[in-house]
């Protein structure tokens, strides 16, 4: 039987900084080992998100803070017997502190894409660069979100929606911390039932936050309703983008198809505890999307 070719997952971004008047500049690192210049990534930790790994990379290689916009697609190219595959994300800086050289990682530059393009190492990467670069307008992340596992209907005697989730579905909650923090979340809304409150709440909790509740966005109430959750969802995007706050939206699986539409999302399953991401122009407009599956 032939042996499986291992694969390596990894994650990084293109980082830019815009300036007033200025052209764009580009986040680039220099690795001693290699001698080369390339755009921050690194492997995933054990059951992380690939999002959140790009951030947590980016800043560990490069001491520079990200915040997540669109995705870029990955790369893959063999290594090691193997194939590594890197996952990219477009991001913006939000704060910045100097780095001390070590062996993994010596410079640090900030270059105009010409100047970058010309310094890089590796042709694919300059590829996802360019690629980055095609969104010259700002975007707004609005998260869907289907709430965590939560207890069995047949093993729960109250009210459905005070049913809660499980030990299962409060891991879940608690993994999309790092997930919400990657790509800024800064406002969180809901359906009333409970197990839709607790998949956010340990985020709400950490930030300080307060949960929109919405009726409308019960299963109960929205199955019977899609005008109105087409409306509401249009409302808080609309919301979100005028703001330029993402916005993260907790509801049901019937009523998830409506919640995606209203974004101009073509529906797909979603598991327990999963989020699309739907980047939004400045018009509230639908331009890329991405589906995080749940690590737990």
């Amino acid at each position: 039987m032939p042996k499986q070719r291992k694969f390596t997952v990894a994650a990084g971004t293109v980082t830019i900084r815009h300036r007033p008047g200025k052209e764009p500049h580009v986040l680039l690192v220099h690795r001693p080992a290699y001698n080369d210049w390339t755009l921050p990534k690194g492997h995933l930790d054990p059951d992380e998100y690939e999002a959140v790994a790009a951030v947590r990379e980016t800043h560990e290689e490069s001491g520079v803070r990200v915040v997540l916009r669109e995705p870029l697609g990955a790369i893959s190219y063999p290594v090691g017997g193997g194939t590594k595959v890197v996952h990219y994300w477009r991001a913006e800086p939000i704060e910045a502190s100097k780095r001390k050289p070590d062996k993994e990682v010596d410079k640090v530059a900030w270059l105009s894409p010409a100047n970058a393009l010309e310094r890089m190492t590796y042709d694919d990467e300059k590829e996802v660069m360019r690629k980055a670069l095609e969104y010259r307008q700002p975007s707004t992340a609005f998260l869907v979100v289907r709430h965590s596992k939560a207890m069995d209907r047949k093993n729960w005697s109250g009210r459905d929606q005070a049913r809660p989730i499980t030990a299962r579905g409060r891991k879940q909650a608690k993994r999309l911390v790092p997930l919400f923090e990657a790509f800024g979340v800064a406002a969180l809304a809901s359906s009333t039932s409970t197990r839709c409150v607790q998949t956010l709440q340990p985020f709400a909790k950490q930030q300080r936050m307060d949960v929109d509740g919405w009726q409308v966005l019960t299963e109960e109430i929205g199955e019977h309703n899609a005008k109105g959750v087409r409306q509401l969802m249009k409302r808080l995007a609309t919301e979100s983008v005028e703001e330029k706050a993402p916005m993260a939206v907790c509801g049901h699986r019937p009523i998830l198809p409506d919640m995606l539409t209203a974004l101009g999302v073509e529906p797909r399953p979603m598991q327990t505890g999963a989020v699309i991401v739907v980047h939004l122009d400045a018009d509230g407009r639908h331009i890329a999307h991405e589906y995080h599956r749940p690590r737990v």
